[in-house]
């Protein structure tokens, strides 16, 4: 399932990548591929996490 992301360079020049369906599914990195990299791990576990714990997963209607 394709999730809306979005990337923005930090202040303290990692870049920051925010996935809006997901509340606080927030991850950074140096370079834009490692934090895309960094991002789709998180989404990844964050709805393990969701599906383990019986928890509602949202749909990103992009």
């Amino acid at each position: 399932m394709k999730r809306q992301v979005i990337i923005y360079p930090g202040k303290d020049g990692y870049w920051v990548a925010e996935c809006p369906s997901l509340p606080a599914c927030i991850s950074q990195g140096k370079t834009k591929t490692e934090t895309i990299g960094n991002i789709k791990e998180a989404v990844k576990l964050y709805i393990e996490v969701l599906k383990e714990e019986g928890r509602l997963i949202l749909i990103d209607l992009l």
